[in-house]
């Protein structure tokens, strides 16, 4: 009792630490998972964010190299616009404003009061849009721009639009004398988009590392290819020139860039998921697998119960029977033959039990002794019926045997066969006591001969049906006892549990199979005390 009690407090614990196990390593496995999908999105993210700041400082290296240019442009027109010089203005810069200042239009120089005290162009015709430039100057960029706090040296740029034309000049002041000169140079934007920006931002295709245009302040392109819509593209303004403007920035591989971390962000956050789905199996499958050996192993131990107290049974009755015959205290021949009898019943009974058990055995070892031969199926269904005649009659059972003649005689192993129709029989007897009657029937059917032992015991549940013939598995029918003739309580029937397992070892190892299935409702069965019972099946190819 204490050994039993010792047993159960094990099981529990060990069922205890399965399911606090089980919850511990799904948290922790979601705790791993969460900081490595958080690592990962991380680390995606200062990718990605390395390769904008890398794109980035590549666009404001593009954009200061032509602010540059157009300030090293206007430094030349501040040597050169002179307030003490104003006459010789045109003579000092003509000469060498192709090569010097290319993108300067004009130059103006204004007083105070804005009057015009000296210009110098570079067009040779249309002299209206010269005088239209400075009127414009005088009447409205003057207003525009920002002649503040700061030094009167300070070289500063107007970029506006005025009657639908984009305008950039640079302009600072200068004392002389005690007077203060603006001074204006006028940008041409056609030249700077024709020959400045080509040739500032234009790379051989094969070696172009990124794609570059430039748009104005709606968004049309004024220079450059379009570009496609990539998280990687990147925007900045001109610092201090055509600030109005935006330059573009897209690396060439923006596309690619973009689909590689999309798919190594996949292919990692997959890693994760797949380590931490085999976390998971791997742990279910170690307790399902050890919850499956500790009920094997109950089942094992319930087993060597059952088979002990299974050969205790008949030994104890040969015992007891044999001691009577041996002192002689026999009333007469009609007892000694009866107990001769039972002397011989249960010592078939413990023959076909250890027959069972070295059977079973030779399974567990996945050695199959079987002496295949043409055999006769019908006969020896009809010996396995006549061992359990005398028993059934003892039980007020009828076994009403059906064989039909002659059927095909494949190769078989006679005494598996006869083993298994013994299993059977012995199966309806001990639990289906309820019924009056157990038929046994052996036919062909098509290809197949089948044997059916069909009883009117309280049948097989449909949960338990495959269950059954597993190793070690009792159904749940017998769980309990039934009352027996007479109103007394009967215990539940006894086994081993590997009876219908090694029915259904021996049908498959013959080409067949085994199974059970309700029988088929009989008339008036409603109103009679006989159950519907169960039909087991075992079949062999004819």
């Amino acid at each position: 009792m204490a050994g039993t009690v010792s047993h159960d407090a094990q099981g529990r614990r060990k069922r205890l630490v399965s399911f606090v196990l089980l919850p511990a390593v799904l948290i922790a496995v979601g705790v791993l998972a969460y900081f490595t999908f958080r690592s990962t999105l991380q680390i995606e993210n200062l990718r990605q964010q390395s390769v904008l700041e890398a794109t980035l400082g590549l666009a404001t290296e593009k954009a200061d190299r032509l602010d540059k240019r157009i300030i090293e442009q206007d430094n030349v027109i501040s040597a050169i616009a002179d307030p003490a010089q104003l006459l010789e203005l045109t003579d000092r810069w003509i000469p060498t404003a192709q090569r010097e200042t290319p993108t300067v239009r004009a130059v103006l120089v204004l007083d105070e009061e804005r009057d015009v005290l000296a210009f110098a162009s570079r067009a040779t015709s249309a002299w209206s849009d010269e005088e239209t430039f400075r009127r414009l100057v005088v009447q409205r960029m003057m207003n525009d721009m920002d002649m503040g706090a700061q030094p009167p040296e300070q070289l500063r740029h107007l970029h506006r639009v005025y009657g639908g034309q984009s305008y950039l000049v640079s302009y600072w002041q200068r004392l002389y004398r005690g007077h203060r000169y603006t001074v204006v140079a006028w940008h041409d934007i056609g030249r700077i988009v024709k020959y400045v920006l080509p040739n500032l931002y234009t790379e051989a295709p094969a070696a172009a590392a990124s794609r570059v245009n430039v748009v104005d302040e709606e968004g049309r392109i004024i220079f450059g290819p379009p570009l496609r819509s990539s998280p990687f593209t990147v925007g900045v303004r001109f610092p201090t020139t055509l600030y109005n403007w935006r330059l573009q920035v897209s690396p060439s591989a923006s596309e690619k860039y973009a689909t590689t971390i999309a798919d190594r962000r996949l292919l990692e956050l997959g890693m994760v998921l797949l380590s931490c789905v085999v976390i998971v199996a791997g742990v279910a499958t170690i307790l399902v697998a050890a919850e499956k050996e500790r009920r094997i192993s109950s089942l094992k131990s319930e087993f060597v119960a059952n088979v002990s107290h299974e050969l205790k049974t008949p030994l104890s009755l040969i015992r007891m029977f044999g001691e009577m015959l041996q002192s002689g205290r026999v009333a007469s021949d009609e007892k000694r033959d009866e107990y001769l009898k039972i002397i011989v019943d249960e010592s078939e009974r413990l023959s076909n039990l250890i027959e069972n058990v070295l059977d079973f055995a030779r399974v567990e070892r996945g050695r199959d002794a079987y002496d295949f031969a043409e055999g006769d199926v019908a006969e020896a269904v009809t010996r396995a019926a006549a061992i359990y005649r005398h028993r059934a009659e003892k039980e007020g059972v009828e076994l009403v045997v059906d064989v039909e003649r002659p059927l095909p005689a494949p190769r078989i192993d006679e005494r598996a066969i006869q083993l298994a129709v013994i299993n059977l029989i012995d199966n309806a007897l001990k639990y289906a006591y309820h019924g009056k009657s157990v038929h046994v029937r052996a036919g062909r059917e098509g290809r197949h001969n089948v044997i059916r032992v069909v009883d009117r015991g309280p049948g097989v549940p449909p949960e338990d049906r495959e269950r059954i013939f597993e190793r070690f598995v009792r159904g749940a029918i017998s769980a309990s006892a039934s009352p027996s003739e007479g109103g007394l309580s009967r215990s539940p029937p006894r086994g081993s549990g590997i009876g219908l397992a090694l029915v259904k070892h021996i049908a498959e190892s013959h080409g067949g199979n085994a199974w059970v299935e309700p029988s088929e409702a009989r008339p008036h069965a409603a109103v009679s005390q006989e159950a519907p019972g169960s039909t087991f099946l075992l079949t062999i190819p004819a």
